[in-house]
C-alpha cells in the first residue's frame, strides 16, 4: 500500500511540444526591447523556472548562434525548443515565437498603407522617423565597440560603409568579401586561402537568386537571401533590402522603407518582421507571408544544426574569423543605408531637434525603445499642430 500516487515522470513528447509551444507564444507577445530582453526571457524560463537546460549548454547555445546569420533570439529560442522537444519543438516554439509579430505588423502595414496619406499620421511618422535613425546610429555604435578591434576590421569597416554608399545594391557582395578576408587574416593558414576563395565563388553565384519574374517570387528570393545573411543581429535587414525594394523593384520610397523600420521596432519579437510590411507592399497578403516565411526559414535551418553540432561550431575558427570579418563589415553597410535613408527622416530643423534629443537618451539614460520611439510619435503629433 502507498501513502500517495506515485510521481509524475517526465512529460511525454506531445506534452514537451505544448509546453514548448505554450512558452514561446507567451514570449512572443510579450518580447519587447530587442534582443538581448528576448534572450533574457528565455533565459530566465528555460533555466530558473522550468530547468530545461544548463546555464553552460544555454551559453554555448547562445554562443553557437552568434556565429552563424539570422536574429539570434530567434534561433536561440528555437534552439531550446529543440533541446527541450526536437525538431517538432523546433519549429513550433519559432513559429510560436514569430506569430504575435507577425500578426501585428500585418494590421499595422494594411492601417499604414490605408492611412498613410493621413495627416495625423503622417505627423506621427515625422516624428518617429528621426528617432528610429538615432537607434540604428547608438545599435550600430554599440556594434563598432564589440567588432572593430585592430586595423584590419577597421579597414573592413571604412571600407566596406565606402562601397556600400556609392556603390547601393552591393552589399551581399560586401558582406561575402569580408567574410573572405576575415578567413583569410583570421583563420586557420592552411585553409584561409581556399575558404576565401569558396566564399568568393559564392558571392559570384548571388546574382542567380535576383531575376525578375513576378512580385511574390522576388520579395520571396529576397527575404530568402536577406535572412541567410543576416550576421550581426536583424539591423543587417536594412542595408541588404534598402536598395532593392526602393531602386530595384519600386514596392516602396525610402520614405516608407524607414517607416516599416519604425513599425517593427514597435512589435514585439526580432525587428527582421519587418519584412511582412515589405512583402506586404510588394504583394499585399500573400506577400507578407511569404515574405515572412522567407527571412525566418534559414534560421530555422541554421538553429538545428547549431543544436545537432553544437560544440563543433562552437569550437570552430574557422566560423569565428569568417564572423570576425563580416562583423566589422556589417557595422559600416548599416550606417552606409541609414545615411541613405535618413535623408527622408531629417527634413527640417524639428525633425534634426528630435534626432539629437534621442541619441542623448539613448546613450545617457539608455531610454527603451519602445519609449522613445512612443515619446518621439507624440513629439511629431505635437509639432504637426502647430506647423
Amino acid at each position: 500500500m502507498t501513502d500517495g500516487p506515485p510521481p509524475a515522470g517526465p512529460p511525454q513528447p506531445h506534452g514537451r511540444l505544448r509546453e514548448v509551444t505554450a512558452l514561446f507564444a507567451q514570449l512572443g507577445m510579450i518580447g519587447f526591447g530587442g534582443p538581448m530582453a528576448h534572450i533574457a526571457l528565455m533565459e530566465r524560463e528555460a533555466i530558473e523556472r522550468r530547468r530545461w537546460i544548463s546555464r553552460e549548454r544555454f551559453l554555448d547555445g547562445l554562443a553557437a548562434t552568434n556565429l552563424v546569420p539570422g536574429p539570434n533570439s530567434t534561433e536561440m529560442g528555437i534552439h531550446l525548443g529543440y533541446v527541450r522537444a526536437g525538431t517538432a519543438g523546433a519549429i513550433a516554439s519559432g513559429v510560436a515565437f514569430i506569430l504575435p509579430a507577425f500578426l501585428l505588423m500585418l494590421l499595422l502595414s494594411w492601417l499604414y498603407f490605408r492611412y498613410q496619406t493621413a495627416p495625423a499620421v503622417d505627423d506621427l511618422f515625422y516624428g518617429i522617423k528621426p528617432a528610429v535613425i538615432a537607434l540604428i546610429v547608438v545599435t550600430s555604435y554599440r556594434l563598432f565597440l564589440g567588432a572593430v578591434d585592430d586595423w584590419r576590421t577597421r579597414l573592413l569597416f571604412a571600407g566596406s560603409g565606402a562601397l556600400a554608399y556609392f556603390f547601393a545594391g552591393a552589399e551581399v557582395f560586401v558582406l561575402l568579401a569580408a567574410g573572405g578576408l576575415g578567413l583569410a587574416w583570421y583563420g586557420p593558414r592552411w585553409r584561409a586561402g581556399g575558404g576565401a576563395l569558396a566564399i568568393g565563388a559564392l558571392a559570384g553565384a548571388v546574382p542567380a537568386l535576383v531575376w525578375e519574374p513576378g512580385a511574390l517570387v522576388d520579395v520571396t528570393l529576397l527575404c530568402l537571401r536577406t535572412g541567410a545573411l543576416l550576421f550581426g543581429g536583424g539591423y543587417v535587414m536594412i542595408p541588404l533590402m534598402e536598395h532593392e525594394v526602393v531602386e530595384t523593384f519600386g514596392w516602396m520610397t525610402d520614405e516608407q522603407f524607414l517607416d516599416g523600420v519604425a513599425l517593427g521596432q514597435t512589435t514585439p519579437g526580432p525587428i527582421v518582421i519587418t519584412a511582412t510590411f515589405v512583402g506586404y507592399a510588394a504583394a499585399g497578403l500573400p506577400g507578407a507571408a511569404l515574405a515572412t516565411v522567407a527571412i525566418f526559414l534559414p534560421s530555422f535551418v541554421f538553429a538545428v544544426l547549431t543544436a545537432r553540432f553544437l560544440e563543433v561550431l562552437a569550437a570552430s575558427q574557422l566560423a569565428r574569423a569568417v564572423l570576425k570579418g563580416i562583423g566589422a563589415a556589417v557595422v559600416g553597410t548599416i550606417l552606409a543605408a541609414t545615411a541613405r535613408v535618413g535623408e527622408s527622416a531629417f527634413v527640417d530643423g524639428w525633425t534634426a531637434a528630435i534626432g539629437v534629443v534621442a541619441l542623448v537618451a539613448l546613450l545617457r539614460w539608455r531610454v527603451h525603445s519602445a519609449v522613445l520611439i512612443g515619446a518621439a510619435a507624440l513629439a511629431g503629433l505635437a509639432i504637426g499642430g502647430i506647423r
